[in-house]
C-alpha cells in the first residue's frame, strides 16, 4: 500500500512540473543579460571564496587566515558590491532599483535570490520610486438602508 502511494505521489509531483502557468502579462521578467551577470558574479565570488583556501575543500582556518564563515562573508560582500556594478557595464544604462536588488538577492541566496525578489517585486511587498504603481482600482458599493 505505501509503494502504490508512493507512486502515485511522484506520478502527481511529476505532472505539476509538467503543467504551464497562465500569464496574464502583469509579472515582469529578468533580462537574460541581467541573469547572466548574476551567474558570473556568483561564480566568480565561488572562486574567490576556494582561492581563500587555496583551493582545498577541507577548510584550514591558519592557512587561510581567515573562517570558513569569515570567507562566505567576505565573498558575499564582495559580490553584493560588484554585481550592480558589473549590471550597470553589460547593460549600458543605470540599474533600476529592481534590478539592482535582483542581482544583490542573487548574491545573498544563491540559486534562488533573485527570484524571490523579482517575486517581491511582483507581487507588491517590495517597491521602488522609479516604477509606476500600480492605481488601485475603487470599487463602487451599493449601500443598502437596514430596515427595522
Amino acid at each position: 500500500m505505501n509503494r502504490k502511494l508512493a507512486v502515485f505521489v511522484a506520478a502527481l509531483a511529476a505532472f505539476a512540473f509538467v503543467t504551464q502557468a497562465a500569464e496574464a502579462g502583469g509579472r515582469r521578467k529578468v533580462d537574460p543579460r541581467l541573469s547572466a551577470t548574476a551567474v558570473g558574479v556568483g561564480a566568480a565570488s565561488t572562486a574567490a571564496y576556494f582561492a581563500f583556501n587555496n583551493w582545498n575543500w577541507k577548510w584550514d582556518s591558519a592557512r587561510a587566515g581567515v573562517t570558513s564563515m569569515g570567507a562566505y562573508a567576505i565573498t558575499t560582500v564582495g559580490c553584493a558590491a560588484l554585481s550592480p556594478i558589473v549590471g550597470t557595464a553589460v547593460m549600458h544604462r543605470p540599474l533600476t532599483y529592481r534590478e539592482a536588488h535582483i542581482l544583490v538577492g542573487s548574491c545573498l541566496i544563491p540559486v534562488v535570490g533573485g527570484w524571490l525578489v523579482n517575486e517581491a517585486y511582483n507581487e507588491g511587498i517590495l517597491w521602488a520610486p522609479d516604477e509606476q504603481q500600480p492605481v488601485a482600482v475603487k470599487k463602487h458599493r451599493k449601500r443598502h438602508v437596514a430596515t427595522k
